[in-house]
């Protein structure tokens, strides 16, 4: 484990029931990292989605890819720039190509592979990935920019 949730929330402003991920087992600066997401029946979002049958929503997926890419664009900044990281955010800019594969239920382990694209400046482009059990359920193309609070 590199990160732990602790660690996440000191990266990330998300917190509970908006934080979705848990872990980060791997992380090349400026390059790629892996995180993951445990998928649990008392995610508040199955109260409604869906109460007799559990599927976890793509858009929670999306921001999960996102939140691990904004973890990727966050530990990739110079020395110099983590001076100031305290009074930065990361902004999500836009999806492309978005695919869902496969639903995802609880109990299910979503492991997020996430690879830098593009880098220039504030502005980060990520191919992002969402496995379960080694299969491919969701993949997208995130953009997203740091930015000042």
């Amino acid at each position: 484990m590199l990160l732990n949730v602790t660690d996440i929330q000191k990266i990330l402003p998300h917190r509970y029931p908006f934080l979705l991920v848990d872990r980060i087992t791997e992380l090349t600066a400026g390059e790629s990292v892996v995180g993951l997401k445990n998928i649990s029946i008392s995610e508040p979002v199955f109260q409604g989605h869906f109460p007799d049958h559990p599927i976890y929503p793509g858009v929670m997926i999306i921001e999960g890819m996102a939140q691990v890419g904004g973890i990727l664009a966050f530990k990739s900044l110079s020395e110099e720039d983590m001076k100031n990281a305290e009074n930065k955010v990361v902004y999500f800019m836009s999806i492309d190509k978005a695919k869902f594969r496969a639903p995802v239920t609880p109990g299910d382990q979503l492991i997020y592979k996430i690879s830098v694209l593009k880098h220039r400046g504030a502005v980060w482009q990520f191919d992002a990935k969402a496995f379960v059990d080694d299969k491919l359920v969701a993949q997208a193309e995130l953009k997203a920019m740091i930015v000042d609070k």
